[in-house]
């Protein structure tokens, strides 16, 4: 146990440049107390005693402002930056050595049974205000960018951004061009395509005209 919470408070100063001392650390870092506290809910929670386990578990939010339902499963040295809104669901599985910035979501998508929250690999970091929705792996040594939406498998070694997530880098090379000036724009494509459609109606409907008058023409010669 003591162990544990050494191998807590060291992941604080191996992340956090603004981390002075031990003291300021053990009674200041809410991220700190809300990992503490999910510890001693999950323990009650493994044994059956629910009620008790939610009981900790809500003194905890109204306390540091982070949620962890006591059924999810939480690794070692996780690391919860400025972590007011961050929200992790029951069946969530975080790895070793993950860090989570301000309110990021690790959540699931419905009222689906089982496994419905997302499972985060080794050495994942997840930025401020990112949302993990469903069941699936979130690779090791994989990044997510500040509120991006992530609704699908994300392999090891890559960086994930937008909204829906986008693959950007894999194993240190780019994937797909992030161009943060001309991020897309879903209602100006839909009209564009309108206009496209209605450009191709138009030119059938000129080559109809020009067919049909071409057909009176040669029917008056003919008369």
């Amino acid at each position: 146990m003591w162990k544990s919470i050494k191998s807590d408070i060291s992941a604080v100063f191996d992340n956090d440049p603004a981390a002075r001392s031990w003291f300021e650390v053990v009674f200041t870092y809410s991220g700190l107390h809300a990992i503490w506290a999910h510890r001693i809910g999950h323990w009650f929670y493994k044994r059956g005693m629910y009620t008790i386990a939610r009981i900790i578990s809500q003194f905890s939010r109204f306390m540091t402002g982070i949620e962890i339902h006591p059924g999810a499963v939480i690794g070692n040295r996780l690391f919860i930056d400025h972590g007011m809104g961050v929200v992790i669901g029951e069946t969530c599985e975080i790895g070793d050595d993950v860090i989570l910035y301000q309110g990021v979501t690790l959540g699931g998508t419905g009222k689906e049974k089982g496994k419905r929250h997302p499972t985060i690999g080794n050495n994942v970091v997840i930025g401020s205000g990112a949302k993990i929705l469903g069941s699936f792996t979130v690779g090791e040594n994989s990044r997510v960018g500040s509120n991006a939406v992530v609704i699908q498998e994300v392999p090891p070694n890559s960086t994930v951004v937008c909204i829906p997530g986008k693959l950007v880098k894999r194993d240190g090379v780019r994937v797909n061009r992030l161009d943060h000036a001309n991020l897309p724009d879903p209602v100006i494509d839909m009209f564009e395509g309108l206009q496209q459609q209605i450009n191709e109606l138009k030119a059938q409907l000129e080559l109809e005209r020009q067919k049909n008058g071409g057909a009176r023409e040669h029917d008056a010669q003919s008369v």
